[in-house]
């Protein structure tokens, strides 16, 4: 097999753990991102959905797949998908102060503020109600279509809870009807392996995004679990 792992320099750096974890376990070659070869499949951690377009048009198998990395990194996008298919969210195109201004294209809580004047409105923004517990939320990991393991993150001194901006984090256990909810919007997409993150409002569990190139130092953190190395079997029964 010719595997590629795709990664832009600044982030294999930051991801070390995660790209010598893939490397060692599918023997597969780390590329940047204006790599134009062969290969046999291709992992995507880019968050680019046109360089997972490129291979797939090849007839490449790639992780995670073009339209689904398409839907995740437009966060207004994701949400007005997401509204389509009667998944809950906190309205966006919101302009009544306080609002939450996030770009449409940020990841890990940069970029994210908390707005209280109307003419901090912008259209190219994602623009949006906050939810009633600020500073909590939840993120759940996805591989293969089920649900690997849940972490709730709180902080105490920011609106945004993220664990790489200091946030706690704690193993959660999913109710009956959490687990439900999570599975109904896991229907909707066809992803490999990914996060799916929740903001709490009135005792309820609300989507807020996807985490396309989701880390994983939160898992190994917090639990015993390898989830890099459920991600690694499980590329290998795609591909046999």
């Amino acid at each position: 097999m010719k595997p590629v792992l795709i990664y832009t320099p600044e982030e294999a750096r930051r991801n070390a753990f995660a790209v010598n974890k893939i490397t060692s376990a599918l023997g597969a070659k780390l590329v940047t991102p204006d790599f134009d070869g062969e290969a046999d499949f291709v992992i995507n951690r880019t968050n680019d959905y046109k360089i997972a377009e490129k291979f797939e048009s090849r007839g490449i198998r790639v992780f995670n797949p073009p339209e689904f990395s398409r839907i995740a990194n437009n966060k207004q996008n994701c949400y007005d998908y997401m509204e389509k298919n009667s998944i809950e969210i906190m309205p966006t195109r919101y302009c009544e102060p306080p609002f939450v201004k996030k770009p449409v294209d940020g990841h890990g809580g940069q970029g994210v503020v908390m707005c209280r004047d109307k003419s901090e409105y912008d259209e190219a923004c994602v623009c949006q109600k906050p939810a009633s517990d600020l500073g909590r939320d939840l993120r759940v990991w996805v591989i293969g279509g089920k649900i690997i393991t849940a972490i709730l993150r709180e902080s105490k001194d920011d609106f945004r809870s993220n664990y790489c901006l200091g946030g706690n984090a704690v193993p959660y256990e999913l109710s009956e009807s959490e687990r439900a909810h999570v599975n109904r919007i896991i229907s909707l997409l066809d992803g490999d392996y990914y996060g799916i993150d929740f903001v709490f409002n009135n005792g309820k569990i609300i989507f807020n995004e996807i985490e396309d190139t989701v880390g994983a130092r939160m898992v190994y953190d917090k639990t015993d679990i390898d989830i890099l190395g459920l991600y690694c079997e499980y590329i290998k029964k795609q591909m046999k």
